[in-house]
């Protein structure tokens, strides 16, 4: 008889220390509740438009269904080259400078792996993402965390940076707008951290999917910087704009020999892009403009309304200049962010995600995601304020 086997042992080292995504421990206690609000999901209550599923369809009744070019459609790539020229005089070579990929998860993912050697340290500011520091680790390098901060409206400072980078640091994780805080960086801030890139000789990978959620001023990307577009890839996608989360349809854009490296990868693992997902895309940029709009000036409202309603209730929150996430602090009423979001769940069903989950900077906070109805807004903040007085008592 053959003897029995623990398959853990197995299990490589690093995916061992990776721990669970925070944001996801929180969907599963959801499950099966009545009556629950959720402020936790990070993707907008619209369903894609019209439009650009019924190009979704269509490409399916005509039999597209084939694999694409490892790159992705040329009519897509030409279209984002177009987009980006207009938007903010970027040019990019369709043919060598943009890669689509399977989500801006994976795009993050190939890009940190294209880059990162064994040992290298990488940049990583929080509160951030939660992907990011397990996609250093499981890429053999070293996350060197800057926090930010409330007084600063959680912008990046060249002097918060500066100390960070040692002769090991490779490249720094950008995300502005920013998941979970909805800040936003000026150009003058960004220029700072450019002058500090080439100093050190660094490569910068900027996740900018919440670009066009940019409220009350314009979206400064970081490659358009002097200087820049060549120690930059910018990560960027149609969930967030467009409300394709489920098409999982991201993007690259950056320097041939950074894009070449990644489609290597990408090949090997991803091969492309679902074709549908792509005709869907294209339709997005060439007539999509008008209700993604829509969809932004409804943010906006919802964001003025979810901020005063923080306040109100006595949870001091900044006001978000981009994404669809308000981060008020909690780090008063006594609780910490995960013992605050549980209980609130459980005695109020209002799902918010705990600050923790973000890093240690976001302590003391909690992400509440704006992309919900009005209607399930008052009745969240109704909720949340009962639950902030009950505290007291």
């Amino acid at each position: 008889m053959r003897p029995p086997c623990d398959p853990s042992k197995f299990v490589a080292e690093a995916v061992k220390n990776i721990p669970p995504s925070g944001i996801r421990r929180f969907f599963d206690l959801v499950s099966g509740l009545e009556d629950v609000i959720s402020l936790g999901v990070g993707e907008p209550d619209f369903i894609t438009p019209w439009h650009i599923r019924e190009m979704c369809i269509h490409s399916l009744e005509k039999g597209q269904t084939s694999y694409t070019s490892n790159y992705g459609l040329p009519e897509l790539r030409n279209e984002l080259t177009r987009t980006y020229y207009r938007r903010y005089s970027l040019d990019y070579d369709p043919e060598s400078e943009i890669l689509i990929t399977t989500g801006v998860s994976e795009g993050l993912d190939i890009a940190i792996r294209a880059v990162v050697n064994p040992g290298d340290e990488v940049i990583v500011v929080q509160p951030s993402y939660v992907a990011y520091v397990p996609s250093v680790i499981l890429a053999g390098g070293k996350p060197v965390i800057v926090p930010t901060y409330r007084g600063d409206d959680f912008s990046l400072t060249a002097e918060a940076l500066e100390p960070a980078i040692t002769n090991k640091t490779k490249a720094i994780i950008l995300n502005f707008p920013n998941n979970p805080t909805g800040a936003i960086m000026k150009q003058e801030g960004l220029e700072d951290i450019a002058d500090l890139v080439v100093e050190n000789d660094l490569f910068v990978i900027s996740d900018e999917v919440y670009e066009c959620l940019t409220y009350g001023s314009t979206h400064v990307p970081f490659s358009s910087l002097e200087g820049m577009k060549e120690r930059t890839v910018m990560l960027n996608g149609f969930s967030k704009a467009y409300a394709m989360t489920g098409l999982r349809l991201g993007f690259a854009m950056g320097p041939s020999e950074i894009i070449h490296s990644m489609m290597m990868i990408h090949q090997y693992s991803m091969l492309c892009a679902p074709i549908t997902s792509q005709i869907g895309a294209i339709e997005a940029l060439q007539n999509g403009k008008g209700e993604m709009e829509r969809m932004v000036r409804e943010y906006d409202r919802r964001r003025h309304f979810i901020v005063r309603g923080f306040n109100n209730i006595g949870l001091e929150c900044c006001n978000p200049k981009g994404a669809f996430y308000a981060f008020p602090y909690i780090g008063g009423t006594g609780l910490s962010s995960s013992e605050f979001a549980e209980r609130l769940l459980d005695e109020k069903k209002v799902v918010t995600i705990p600050g923790d989950v973000f890093g240690e900077a976001g302590e003391g906070f909690l992400r509440c995601a704006y992309a919900a109805s009005m209607d399930d807004l008052r009745k969240a903040i109704e909720r949340m304020g009962d639950f902030v007085d009950g505290l007291k008592k």
